[in-house]
């Protein structure tokens, strides 16, 4: 009878862990998904404002088709994706290089560079940029909770019994940060055979030569005798 009691026992608590290791399971994919659906909408808010840009764009730079062309095709392939995170990251990294591409065209029109709406709309892309790895970052760290628990014992066991499978990472390149900014690097500055120290020019020729002893001061004049006329100076004529 007792051994009964301590069958019955730890098939209960088995029971007990089962049932709450798949409710945790089912907490932990549903917040993936759910992180993964905020990645979602940033790439959406991104994919809206890219036709704005273009046509921009194209108002200075009309005869740049290859690069317009090249960042239309993209958005419609990424927005037509309907595959796994990893297909859809390859589709956005694919958008990214297209985008840097425009980028890189439009630094060589001035005036538009300097219109405000292309640099609204440049703001605009960098914070949803900055908000989709926020995302992003927040969905992988999830993932991975959840893939350890998949493959960790005992939780695998639950996890094969009721079909819980690994979820994929999404890993999409850091997007369009601005390139070019000039850097100022002071590091050796004022030592031998490095930059020059700013605000000093070098004389031509050579380096500076080395400073000598300071020059000899000439004997003082002895002082006057009282009741006396002062003396010469030396040299003087008498």
């Amino acid at each position: 009878m007792i051994v009964l009691w301590i069958v019955l026992g730890i098939v209960a608590v088995l029971l007990l862990y089962g049932i709450v290791a798949y409710n945790r399971f089912v907490s932990q994919r549903q917040l993936v998904r759910n992180a993964y659906a905020n990645i979602d909408t940033e790439l959406r808010r991104r994919y809206d404002l890219i036709p704005n840009l273009v046509e921009t764009v194209r108002g200075y730079a009309e005869h740049e088709r290859q690069a317009l062309e090249a960042v239309i095709r993209a958005r419609q392939q990424a927005i037509q994706v309907q595959g796994s995170p990893a297909a859809q990251a390859q589709a956005e990294n694919i958008l990214t290089q297209a985008l840097r591409q425009l980028f890189a065209v439009a630094e060589a029109y001035p005036n538009l560079k300097a219109n405000e709406n292309f640099l609204a709309l440049q703001a605009e892309l960098s914070n949803t940029e900055d908000r989709i790895q926020t995302s992003r970052r927040f969905y992988n760290g999830n993932v991975q909770d959840y893939n350890r628990r998949v493959q960790s014992f005992p939780s695998t066991i639950i996890a094969r019994m009721f079909g819980f499978k690994e979820e994929e990472f999404f890993e999409i390149e850091e997007q369009l940060r601005e390139a070019g900014a000039p850097r100022v690097d002071f590091t050796g500055v004022g030592q031998p055979g490095g930059p020059p120290t700013p605000g000093v020019t070098p004389p031509a020729g050579g380096p500076p030569p080395a400073a000598g002893p300071p020059p000899a001061m000439p004997p003082a004049a002895p002082a006057p005798q009282a009741g006396g006329s002062p003396p010469a100076p030396p040299n003087a004529p008498s």
